[in-house]
């Protein structure tokens, strides 16, 4: 048994080191929120942070996650499930969910993005975005709430 740090406290799995973390998240955890994209590291739908930074969940082995601590979209709501981020909250209103396949990927890879660059430029929104695809929107709606969160001094997020 392993001990992970997941979305604030630490819980007890049984997969081994080599299971994916996509794979311990979603079958023992119960954590839906990382998608099963492709599974070959190519849409981002996976992703999650580790320590902060954006991974692909479907390619990171469990026991490299063991070290650190892994954010879900779970653990991006304010309370652990029932209010809002900012990011959510930002994409919600810019309409950038549509199938929902790509946004527990996108708002994390986006939460990382913003950490990094809180007055993020369109190029560094782009290229913070870029190894996660949408099928839905095509990309403006998603671009434009990630724009308008940069755009804002008063951010939280991180």
């Amino acid at each position: 048994m392993s001990t992970l740090r997941w979305n604030g406290r630490d819980v007890e799995v049984t997969a081994p080191s080599t299971a994916t973390l996509m794979d311990v998240l979603r079958d023992e955890l119960g954590d839906t929120t990382p998608k099963p994209g492709c599974r070959e590291g190519r849409c981002g739908a996976c992703t999650v942070l580790l320590d902060g930074e954006p991974v692909l969940s479907c390619l990171v082995p469990f026991g490299r996650a063991l070290d650190g601590a892994v954010t879900t979209l779970r653990g991006a709501a304010e309370d652990g499930a029932s209010v809002l981020s900012e990011v959510q909250a930002a994409f919600a209103r810019a309409g950038a969910v549509q199938c929902g396949i790509c946004t527990p990927g996108m708002i994390m890879a986006t939460q990382a993005l913003l950490a990094e660059f809180p007055s993020a430029t369109e190029d560094q929104i782009r290229e913070g975005l870029v190894n996660n695809l949408c099928r839905c929107t095509g990309y403006q709606k998603i671009l434009d709430a990630v724009a308008a969160l940069a755009q804002r001094p008063e951010r939280i997020d991180g």
